[in-house]
């Protein structure tokens, strides 16, 4: 039987959006690598009541985690609630209180800070509060994690309960794995494999019908299409690998022109031909505004391919920064497939590069006319091996038009260096 999980992502400022949850698919996945299942992520605002349904929605999984509600503010109340639902009541821990105090003390100290001596012990006083029988995780910011067993003769998962800034959760995580109780829940795991295909230039709808002509047993296959982009992952364990294979065949029978990856994603093959090649590129970006050479320059050990972008926004940029010639401006437009070329041109002669890339667009919401909608992207790839030019219309908004053109223009290049499924 599956070891399954539950995680629960506390704050008001996650539910509501204006912070984005990198906590959950990072632990989703850590825990997939580690053969358990997760069942559910919840997303739930700094309420009390909202933290306890969650709990109990999940009192069936083996291991349940929380990120977040650590913090010494009135509305950090996630150890707190998870010692209620355990069946363990909070008190201080001297020692922990005092470790605490040291660490914000220092802090202050080091960036200069003063504070009102009562209402920070108040605070420290409250990160320091352990449910009865709980394992103590040491800080990696200020507040400690906890590891919380249910009460002796209660059923439900141990419940681990972590700070909810990424870098403290992701440092905190070996630690809570070593806990006793957490080694006992995970105890009897089985590996569970997750592979990812890869098209690029065909529907989802044909796809389903390649995976409705056969069952795939053992095989947890979902698709998502994305920036254009179609991605089909598949989990399973061990002794499905030759259903997975059989997965795998039969989409490389339907859909092979469009396969461009049985894994690597598209960033990590771009990248991999640059350094493999020993070529460099360089990028001349309007609509996108530098998006492209921000996404080419995220890996470390980018500088070896990536020389840089300029982002030629105005005329007077494409001018004066690329050498697009004003007569070509006139006669055809910024967003014309001229222009594009010449900022691919120009990117890469500036700059010194083997492979320039040039994007040019109406991203909108307004700019956009007849002869020219808004979404209209052209785009132009040029290297050693020759010239990819393309000019599309991408439906949605601004940002998905400009991401969608990024993407685009990765595939473009891909296709300049590795060849595969055109862009």
């Amino acid at each position: 039987m599956a070891v399954r999980a539950g995680i629960v992502v506390t704050g008001t400022e996650v539910l509501t959006g204006r912070v984005s949850d990198r906590n959950g698919p990072w632990l989703a996945e850590e825990l997939r690598r580690l053969g358990v299942d997760v069942g559910a992520v919840l997303v739930v605002g700094d309420r009390p009541e909202d933290l306890r349904n969650a709990l109990r929605f999940l009192a069936d999984e083996d291991v349940v985690i929380t990120s977040g509600g650590l913090g010494p503010t009135a509305d950090d109340l996630t150890a707190q609630v998870v010692g209620e639902v355990q069946g363990r009541p909070s008190s201080v821990d001297p020692d922990l209180e005092r470790q605490i105090a040291g660490i914000v003390e220092g802090l202050m100290d080091g960036r200069g800070w003063r504070a009102d001596s009562e209402a920070t012990a108040a605070g420290v006083r409250k990160q320091a509060l352990v449910p009865e029988g709980a394992t103590v995780l040491p800080p990696v910011g200020t507040a400690p994690g906890l590891v919380v067993p249910p009460a002796e003769g209660r059923d439900g998962p141990v419940v681990v309960v972590l700070p909810g800034p990424p870098s403290e959760l992701q440092g905190m995580w070996p630690a809570a794995l070593a806990a006793e109780p957490v080694q006992r829940a995970l105890a009897g795991r089985s590996e569970l494999r997750q592979e990812t295909l890869r098209l690029w230039g065909t529907l989802e709808s044909q796809l389903a019908v390649t995976l409705r002509q056969s069952e795939w047993p053992g095989l947890e296959v979902t698709t998502c299409l994305r920036d254009g982009e179609l991605e089909i992952v598949t989990r399973y364990g061990p002794e499905a690998q030759p259903e997975y294979d059989r997965l795998v065949e039969a989409v490389r029978e339907a859909h092979g022109p469009q396969l461009f990856s049985t894994g690597p994603t598209i960033d990590d093959l771009v990248a991999s031909a640059f350094a493999d090649r020993g070529l460099t590129v360089a990028t001349a970006e309007s609509c996108t505004s530098g998006l492209l050479v921000a996404r080419l320059t995220e890996r470390a050990g980018s500088s070896a391919w990536v020389l840089g972008g300029v982002a030629s926004y105005a005329n007077s940029a494409k001018e004066a920064l690329v050498g697009v010639p004003s007569e070509m401006l006139a006669t055809y437009g910024a967003v014309s497939t001229q222009v594009a070329a010449a900022l691919a041109e120009g990117a890469r002669e500036r700059l010194g590069a083997d492979v320039g890339v040039g994007i040019t667009g109406i991203a909108g919401p307004g700019g956009g006319s007849a002869e020219k909608p808004v979404g209209t992207v052209h785009l132009c790839a040029v290297g050693p091996d020759g010239r990819q030019p393309r000019s599309v219309v991408l439906p949605g908004s601004r940002s998905a038009v400009r991401h969608r053109s990024v993407t685009l223009a990765m595939h473009m290049l891909r296709q300049l260096l590795l060849g595969g499924p055109p862009a």
